[in-house]
């Protein structure tokens, strides 16, 4: 069974829901609250949330979702019946956490993105190798139906040799935040753009073309104050001669597109609203002839879909259909994004 096939496969059935709990209640936390709480495959039952502010605003949610509160992250991995973490935490706070859970017997999806440097990820998987727990992490956009059908559409040779991908992942949603947000900060979010929006058009570059060889980015603060930076271009490259031209942008109303150029034709794939609430998409193909056809895709939960993939996996029904090596690679770019941007030179990224 493909990678796309598993991102698809609604046929399985829950035997039991995974029981989960949440590291991190901010405004992702609170989404993913909401979207498993709809799904047969998971019972929230516990949240923990270090911020004392954060804490009290919880408790309607609490009691209308039924799960318990906590403030110690310790205390939360020991909750009983707890089989699966999922983590909405500060980057930088992934990898301690991966490996405490992993090694609690706890399985853990991860919000992208997995970590900021090879070396920390590399950790983090080997973590779960050895206890035998799934990595699931937050690249949702793969399990878009109109990216899973280009996936198998390149996979069966209908755009010939992959030549360039164009993509952006824009908002400005941000704008609103307050200045002392951890998303705003050097420290805990370096070139927001990437690990806000940035990373996900890396990933799936990363589907369609495996890793990457070398990277060239430039970050700017243009329309904004934040102190990580508000616009980003990337030029990926891969081995072969392909390149990913990324534009990851924190000051401007949503745009999101990814199109693929092939030497038999080329695909684009426009969202028509912010993935957080997806409204569908709408899809262009033209063919080497020139021919040229539209439709719409209807809107689709894809983060929810990633989750359950994640849950099917932990009850052994079907593969993770993101590999360890993708997310080392994905994580190898990032690293090399954020040295390039520092430079402004090409930048090699590290093999995996």
């Amino acid at each position: 069974m493909t990678n796309q096939t598993l991102a698809n496969d609604n046929s399985a059935q829950p035997t039991s829901p995974v029981r989960v709990g949440i590291v991190g209640y901010g405004w992702w936390g609170k989404t993913l609250a909401r979207l498993i709480t709809q799904s047969a495959w998971f019972e929230l039952i516990t949240v923990v949330e270090p911020n004392a502010q954060t804490r009290a605003q919880m408790s309607e949610d609490a009691g209308r979702m039924g799960f318990g509160v906590e403030e110690n992250f310790e205390r939360f991995l020991e909750t009983p019946g707890l089989e699966a973490v999922i983590l909405c935490s500060p980057h930088q706070a992934h990898v301690d956490q991966i490996v405490a859970a992993a090694k609690q017997g706890l399985h853990v999806f991860c919000e992208k993105p997995l970590s900021l440097t090879l070396e920390d990820a590399r950790r983090a998987v080997s973590t779960c190798v050895q206890h035998q727990r799934i990595l699931g992490i937050g690249h949702e956009r793969r399990f878009e139906p109109p990216v899973i059908q280009l996936r198998q559409d390149i996979a069966a040779g209908k755009l010939g040799t992959i030549l360039q991908i164009e993509a952006n992942f824009n908002q400005n949603k941000f704008l609103a935040l307050p200045k002392d947000n951890w998303r705003l900060s050097n420290q805990f979010a370096p070139v927001g753009p990437l690990t806000a929006t940035g990373i996900h058009l890396v990933d799936l570059s990363i589907a369609l073309l495996g890793p990457a060889e070398s990277v060239l980015a430039r970050l700017s603060t243009l329309g904004s104050n934040f102190e990580n930076g508000d616009t980003l271009g990337i030029m990926l490259s891969f081995p072969g001669g392909a390149n990913s031209l990324i534009s990851a942008v924190l000051a401007t109303p949503f745009d999101g597109r990814l199109a693929v150029y092939g030497t038999e034709g080329w695909v684009d794939i426009r969202d028509l609203t912010h993935p957080e609430n997806p409204t569908g998409w709408d899809v262009t193909m033209v063919s080497r002839d020139g021919q040229r056809t539209s439709h719409f895709v209807p809107a689709h939960p894809a983060a929810l879909s990633n989750l359950e993939a994640f849950a099917k996996a932990v009850r052994g029904i079907s593969a993770y259909p993101v590999s360890h090596t993708e997310l080392l690679a994905n994580v190898a770019a990032v690293q090399a994004i954020m040295t390039s941007a520092r430079t402004r030179a090409v930048e090699a990224v590290a093999k995996v």
